[in-house]
């Protein structure tokens, strides 16, 4: 059909008197009387609209991701108006939400209830290192964190002490204390450098009279990496432990954060009478550490970060145990640094850890996300440091630190040292025995550390219910009306801080529409609507030919689910075993129907949306749920459909969207959830169940704190007093039935405690991952008031 040659507004304006018995929306009564409905323009697009989806998609998220740094300039550019005090006070808020973002919130034991304890043995020394500046070597431990029942998290390391030199087994007073933190690994060829990094440096050090802490990091291995014992993955230890602490608003980097302060807690103990200056200086991840600990703790002096410093507008490519959630609206390398000022800070521009993927699969492990280190361009760093210096001088500070290329880690520790204090280090004739390093590194010291976390998040797993219970005290249950109205600030939660919101308003649809089927019962269109710049919404919509002029029929949006497509939904001639062309067998028993194409398609190029849109502090739903909002709008606009009759009905992927839009898109008067309801937080975070994610290849899964705040019972509580259903196959593998009707019955509780019971009920089929069609059916022409077929 040729284009409308009518402006936009002129044909909304004829919308309501055009009929096109041949055209775009060709429908008529059963008494062959045609149905008046409006003129769209013609959809021409050609070619796989969904991966057009996706790169749209993509385009926006890197558009926004430009946009944030340049508004972190802007709030990071002081107004010379304020006073000291005030730009104090607006850092000490910036430190806490870097704490609260990596998840380094758990109060830690007290350092005055115990210090550097020996790691094994009752005697902490392992080496003695003569020579200019003699000094010991001990293998030591320290408590980090306790949850119930003696589970204790504790950092590990090696402390070298100075000792006299005419009594090499007399420590003598530090002339400072040091945190050496060393990259992940410190076990085979990737740890070479790091290991080079670790003898050289922490020998200066030590020799120079200070006084050094070398802790244990968790590695990039992945021997320890098996769910339950039976489901071993590909994954690094550090991914292993994100994925289980991600969902439970924690993180490694906050473990090991908190592991460094701990330290930090202990040397500022022992100085309570003789303050001496304390540094921390790291190389790769633990530059990372070292950069976020002098930037959220004003105790430490001085900072040497190596092997880590950028701009962090490319984190997405980096490897998932550093996806950070939110972290580059207010945070990127520039902006940590500022925090240091006026302290000291020197960046070594020196090459990164070679890091180029997880281990590959083998040996029946897969499923680890894809990420690499790189060492950045020069000129990179030097901007990101150039944007640091520029906040320290706009807050009055003449110089942060310097940056400084080098070839290789720590070349730069003598002049550092300087900075700190004015006692030179010493040569590198007294090296840290390369020895010491194998029993820090020791398999069974670095299971011990592995555990330790792993232990932790299961702990906090158990705990997440009543985490989610005091968080949701608020919710008053005593009336329809108290509920909707105490409920729609937990929306607003949920939306901005769960699911994250984009602040910005949908663009005008102008629907594209072409026509697609043409069946005895039903017509078939593709539609295609603008979202956001660079975003459109596409789908099927499946109109019944019997709708009488005037009349509004009930609607169901029917989603498909991973890597699915409208039409294994909508085409006639497609009957894929998970569907069973359900959105068809709709239309054919009078609904409206529409099957919108959501953007989990494409594997790594969805899911690389995934990981952009994290640090922005955003998900895949803050797209899928303004591509929802503008459809249903749309549809609602439509003479054939009751905008007070529009439901959702959604498998798998699309349960999980049944789950979260319908809880914030209340223009759905009702969700069903098939093959994808469970107790969501258990299938996330747990490193027993063989259903769990942990162990899967769905790396893109995890939302940042969900399990303190909204299980699939708390969603389900967003939906509610509109009706909602659950459909469940007994040998579905998605979870076990015992999940998935323990999480249920807090759903029917609420019902039952509103006096609206018949809204809600589950069924269960026996069948697998798959459409059933049968009490779902009855539960949509029951509650979409439209009759069943005889």
């Amino acid at each position: 059909m040729p284009r409308c040659a009518f402006s936009r507004a002129a044909c909304a304006a004829l919308a309501c008197a055009i009929l096109l018995p041949n055209g775009p929306w060709a429908s008529g009564s059963r008494a062959g009387e045609p149905v008046a409905l409006p003129s769209f323009e013609p959809l021409t697009a050609t070619g796989d609209l969904a991966a057009a989806m996706v790169e749209g998609i993509d385009r926006f998220v890197d558009a926004a991701t430009s946009a944030v740094r340049a508004e972190r300039r802007e709030r990071w550019t002081p107004d010379p108006a304020l006073i000291a005090g005030a730009w104090d006070k607006l850092c000490a808020g910036k430190r806490q939400q870097l704490l609260t973002i990596v998840g380094a919130i758990d109060a830690r034991v007290p350092a005055a209830e115990q210090g550097f304890s020996a790691a094994e043995g009752l005697s902490s020394l392992i080496a003695e290192v003569a020579g200019i500046g003699p000094y010991q070597v001990h293998l030591v431990r320290w408590p980090v964190l306790a949850g119930d029942g003696g589970l204790v998290v504790e950092g590990e390391g090696l402390l070298l002490v100075p000792t006299d030199p005419a009594r090499p087994d007399t420590p003598r007073e530090p002339v400072a204390d040091v945190i050496l933190l060393p990259d992940a690994d410190l076990t085979g060829p990737r740890g070479e450098v790091s290991r080079a990094f670790v003898v050289e440096t922490a020998g200066k050090l030590a020799a120079g009279g200070n006084r050094v802490l070398v802790p244990l990091l968790i590695d990039r291995d992945d021997t320890l990496s098996v769910v339950g014992g039976v489901r071993p993955t590909n994954q690094p230890h550090r991914e292993f432990i994100y994925r289980q602490a991600f969902e439970l608003g924690r993180h490694v980097i906050g473990y090991e954060l908190q592991k460094v302060l701990a330290a930090v807690d202990r040397f500022a103990t022992e100085q309570a009478d003789t303050k001496r200056p304390l540094a921390v200086v790291g190389y790769g991840e633990g530059g990372l550490l070292a950069l976020y600990a002098a930037a959220v703790d004003q105790r430490i002096d001085a900072a040497l970060v190596s092997g880590y410093f950028d701009s962090r507008q490319e984190l997405w490519r980096e490897p998932i145990y550093r996806n950070v959630w939110s972290l580059l609206v207010d945070f990127g390398d520039a902006e940590l640094a500022s925090l240091i000022a006026p302290r000291t800070l020197f960046v070594e521009a020196s090459p990164f850890p070679d890091v180029d993927g997880p281990p590959p699969p083998h040996d029946g492990r897969s499923g680890a996300a894809p990420g690499v280190l790189t060492t950045p361009p020069q000129q990179r760093v030097s901007d990101e440091f150039a944007r640091a210096q520029h906040i320290a001088k706009a807050m009055g500070y003449a110089q942060l630190g310097q940056l400084i290329p080098v070839d290789r880690p720590g070349q730069s520790i003598a002049t550092f040292m300087t900075a700190v204090h004015h006692d030179l280090v010493a040569s590198n004739e007294t090296q840290l025995p390369s020895a010491v390093l194998e029993r820090l590194a020791a398999p069974t010291r670095r299971q011990r550390q592995f555990e330790q976390l792993v232990g932790y998040n299961q702990w906090l797993l158990g705990e997440a219910e009543y985490t989610r219970a005091a968080y949701w005290a608020e919710a008053d249950r005593s009336s329809l009306d108290t509920w909707r109205r105490s409920t729609e600030d937990y929306r607003r939660r949920f939306y901005d801080e769960v699911i994250g919101s984009f602040d910005q308003p949908l663009l005008e649809p102008r629907p594209r529409v072409r026509k697609l089927y043409d069946e005895p019962s039903y017509t078939g269109y593709e539609v295609q609507l603008d979202v956001f710049p660079e975003v459109f919404a596409y789908g099927i919509l499946l109109v019944p030919k019997d709708i009488r002029p005037g009349e509004r029929r009930p609607t169901v949006v029917c989603q498909h689910g991973l890597e699915g497509r409208p039409q294994d939904v909508a085409d006639p001639q497609v009957d894929n075993p998970s569907y069973h062309r359900y959105a068809c067998r709709l239309a054919e028993r009078g609904f409206v129907v529409y099957a919108p194409q959501n953007p989990y398609i494409g594997q790594d190029k969805f899911r690389s949306l995934q990981r952009k849109l994290n640090p922005l502090g955003k998900s895949l739903f803050s797209i899928i749920i303004p591509q929802h909002r503008q459809t249903v709008r749309w549809l609602a606009r439509l003479p054939v459909v009751d905008p007070q009759r529009i439901g959702f009905y959604g498998l798998s992927y699309g349960g999980k969207t049944a789950m979260r839009v319908p809880a914030v898109v209340t223009e759905y008067c009702l969700s069903i959830c098939s093959a994808d309801f469970n107790e969501w937080i258990w299938k996330n975070a747990s490193a027993r169940s063989p259903y769990s994610y942990v162990a899967t290849g769905e790396y893109e899964i995890f939302e940042w704190n969900l399990g303190n705040t909204f299980n699939y019972a708390e969603m389900a509580a967003l939906i509610a007093p509109r009706p909602f259903m659950v459909e469940r196959g007994h040998h579905d593998g998605v979870a076990p039935d015992e999940w998935v009707a323990y999480e249920y019955s807090k759903v029917r509780r609420l019902y039952a405690a509103l006096k609206i019971p018949t809204r809600t009920t589950i069924e269960f089929f026996d069948g697998p991952h798959t459409i059933h069609g049968v009490g779902t059916f009855a539960f949509l022409h029951e509650h979409l008031q439209w009759p069943a077929p005889h």
